[in-house]
């Protein structure tokens, strides 16, 4: 009787702390959502042109969904040299592959390649960073054409690594072309749809 009383209250303490983690995370992707729309709305870090910035009041985003919420496993490539990553303009920054993610939505065993830019590397701020530029069958539908992008981090231990799609964002040249992007490489082309992060809207209509 102990025992199975024990199992009831581990059980329930456990349904507890699942709940109160996914409010956690509710709560931490509304977060990036209030504050992209919040620097869209600030004339010193909008990417916005003037003409959409006095009509800006909020981003479209998919409905938040947690399965594209994704533990996956970061495999590092050795040896990687950086190269010239292709923009939307003649501007060739310099990045090099990191590493390889492997995750599954619905089932399907998906991959991305996770890259680091040269011009971050003596940036204390930014060691850990990671870029992931990824495309998906929403693109020039209901996201926008070139692709989308997600911030990671190095993890400090293990090779496990949270990619949260509901964090996706366009490129600021969705917006303007004042501004020049990364293309998303041809590896990171996922044949699925994402439905989660931002969607897009044209510049030139009402947001």
């Amino acid at each position: 009787m102990k025992y199975i009383l024990f199992v009831l209250c581990l059980s329930v303490s456990n349904i507890l702390f699942a709940q109160n983690d996914k409010k956690a995370i509710l709560k931490e992707i509304k977060a990036h959502q209030k504050e992209l729309n919040e620097a869209y709305k600030d004339p010193e870090k909008s990417p916005l042109e003037s003409a959409d910035l006095k009509k800006f009041k909020k981003h479209d985003f998919f409905p938040i969904n947690l399965d594209y919420r994704v533990k996956a496993k970061l495999i590092i490539t050795e040896n990687e040299g950086f190269f010239d990553m292709v923009t939307t303009t003649t501007r060739r920054p310099k990045y090099r592959k990191y590493g390889i993610i492997e995750f599954e939505i619905e089932g399907k065993k998906l991959q991305l390649s996770v890259y680091q830019s040269q011009d971050l590397q003596g940036n204390i701020e930014y060691k850990d960073y990671l870029f992931l530029p990824f495309k998906d069958l929403t693109n020039g539908v209901e996201t926008y054409k070139v692709g989308r992008y997600i911030e990671l981090s190095i993890p400090k231990e293990g090779n496990e690594i949270i990619v949260d799609f509901n964090k996706a964002y366009n490129p600021y040249c969705a917006y303007s072309n004042d501004y020049s992007c990364p293309i998303v490489p041809s590896e990171n082309h996922l044949n699925v749809r994402i439905p989660a992060g931002i969607r897009y809207k044209k510049k030139k209509e009402d947001f």
